[in-house]
């Protein structure tokens, strides 16, 4: 392949499962022998790792990537991994679209938000974009909004292994009041599809048992609304936290308990099976096409509810080995070499 242009917005922006795809992608791809341009505005590091920064233009935010982005790319492929891209462009364009969220979910959303990602989403394939995204169930949805062949849209997976890069901090259990075993972990965004909210009779049942539910995760504002939280004597909202603290929280935790109702891919359920952390998770979005038969299941909204499954988890001997053992099993079939590996066969 040619050498091929990377939209580096994502490193002007905070991370979220998207940036995380991104910087885990871009580093994927350059290990693959690729040879890459990454191209972000001024102001961002000299470097991704061991990638070099281009600092390209004179504009920031969307109007860097509609007017200073195609101008630097061309005449390379410009791929963009963070959902946007530029509307024009004198190359070709891919576009990773990781969900159809603005469209199934609009109340996770700001106005301003949706309506510019409706826009360009609409957009991108009508004007030549190649389009791909990070599941089967996002294929469908996303064919479904942008009334498009399914088969227009490629699919590629993502990863989870970075969780294990580096060394796990305890210290952020004593800094929150947590004691290994005996708290169960939720991680989100407090978009309103998040869920988190649904967790209030769980947290409530920890407490009895003398227990505490620890809520990782920050608001990214101007961009999320609906945002739903879960409070209570038991919950410990720890926040926003490095990779490095995030890995501890994994590995000491009870279980992750993820209520979400609405994933294009789901990066919180497979970082826990990598540190070995059983999965109690909603049957919703693409989570189960992740995790497969590995995660204990209860539904988003219904009769079976977080609570029961946490229930069940603290009293059945022998299910949280279990949960364990099948989740290392089938984190080992996702990591971002293979991820990478599969978006080049598609840009290709």
């Amino acid at each position: 392949m040619s050498v091929l242009a990377i939209n580096g917005r994502f490193l002007t922006q905070g991370i979220t499962g998207v940036q995380r795809f991104a910087k885990e992608v871009t580093q994927a791809i350059a290990r693959a022998g690729t040879p890459i341009r990454l191209l972000a505005p001024q102001g961002v590091p000299d470097r991704l790792g061991d990638i070099p920064v281009e600092h390209v233009g004179t504009r920031s935010g969307q109007s860097w990537e509609q007017l200073d982005l195609p101008r630097a790319s061309n005449p390379a492929p410009l791929l963009s991994l963070g959902n946007t891209a530029p509307l024009r462009c004198g190359g070709k364009r891919i576009v990773v679209i990781h969900d159809a969220g603005v469209f199934d979910t609009p109340e996770s959303y700001s106005l301003a938000f949706r309506a510019w990602y409706r826009t360009l989403h609409l957009s991108l394939p009508r004007l030549g974009a190649q389009i791909v995204t990070v599941s089967e169930f996002s294929r469908g949805r996303l064919a479904a909004r942008l009334r498009i062949d399914p088969a227009r849209i490629g699919v590629m997976p993502e990863g989870g292994e970075h969780i294990l890069r580096e060394p796990a901090d305890t210290a952020v259990l004593a800094k929150h009041g947590l004691e290994a075993g005996r708290y169960a972990l939720a991680v989100g965004t407090r978009a309103a599809h998040k869920n988190l909210g649904a967790l209030g009779e769980a947290a409530k049942l920890l407490g009895t048992r003398g227990m505490a539910l620890a809520v990782a995760g920050a608001v990214k504002e101007g961009v999320f609304s609906g945002a739903a939280d879960v409070s209570g004597g038991a919950v410990r909202l720890v926040g926003r936290v490095s990779d490095a603290e995030l890995r501890a929280l994994y590995e000491s935790a009870l279980c992750l308990v993820f209520p979400s109702r609405y994933e294009g891919f789901g990066i919180p359920p497979l970082e826990a099976m990598w540190c070995g952390c059983p999965v109690l998770a909603a049957r919703s979005g693409a989570v189960p096409e992740v995790c497969g038969d590995a995660a204990l299941w209860f539904d988003a909204e219904g009769p079976a509810t977080p609570a029961a499954a946490l229930t069940r988890l603290l009293d059945e001997p022998g299910l949280a080995d279990s949960l364990r053992e099948a989740g290392r099993a089938r984190a080992q079939l996702y990591s971002w070499d293979a991820a990478a590996r599969r978006l080049l066969e598609l840009i290709r």
